[in-house]
């Protein structure tokens, strides 16, 4: 049974405190997702609202089918995929402003050598999540780091459960050979053994696991 049944029921029928309870109960996991996906801090927090605003936007159209937080997920998903398409289409007026040179001077956080080793870990593993593609990603995402079962990456995706599967079979191991020589702060280098996809599952859930921390 959905825990949050309840409470959507309460924000359909008009119920603001319910509204506000869902979005504090969910928005870490929004938010984690969200950054999973963009790889940048500032898209994230504007993909999670966009999230929400466009769940409570369409509250009542929920029936229960999916559990309320994988409907969240869903939503995420698509709103992301939106994203893409139009960043796409702005590629070529970017490309022409650099050509132009008219971009300014710009720091990137994490490249300086002050930058303490965990920010540069994890700005290294949000780098190889974000060279996935990202509708595989989404769902390397969902398992390694949300957690979800196969049925449940499914559901929110809408996607078959072997269209799920071959995503993250894939995924993982686009993701190995980045994150093989990828040192954890204080520790060592993740290892995995060559062609045992069970090991290869652990190391990559390992290191990903990290990134909702």
């Amino acid at each position: 049974m959905d825990t949050d049944q309840a409470l959507v029921t309460a924000a359909q029928a008009g119920d603001a405190e319910a509204v506000d309870t869902l979005i504090r109960r969910h928005q870490a996991r929004i938010f984690n997702f969200a950054l999973a996906l963009t790889a940048n801090s500032a898209d994230a927090e504007d993909l999670a609202q966009e999230t929400f605003v466009r769940a409570f936007r369409g509250l009542r159209r929920f029936r229960g089918e999916s559990s309320f937080k994988n409907w969240l997920y869903r939503i995420a998903a698509n709103a992301a995929r939106t994203r893409r398409g139009e960043q796409a289409r702005r590629a070529a007026v970017w490309e022409a402003r650099v050509e132009a040179g008219d971009l300014g001077e710009r720091h990137l956080a994490g490249t300086t050598a002050s930058v303490e080793q965990t920010v540069m870990y994890r700005q290294a593993l949000d780098r190889a999540l974000a060279s996935l593609p990202g509708d595989m990603r989404a769902a390397v995402v969902l398992r390694d780091v949300s957690g979800l079962e196969y049925r449940e990456i499914a559901a929110a995706l809408g996607i078959p459960i072997g269209t799920v599967m071959s995503r993250i079979f894939r995924g993982r191991r686009l993701l190995r050979p980045m994150l093989a020589d990828l040192h954890e702060p204080g520790g060592n280098a993740a290892s995995d053994a060559p062609g045992n996809d069970s090991l290869e599952a652990q190391a990559t859930q390992s290191e990903l696991g990290k990134v909702a921390s």
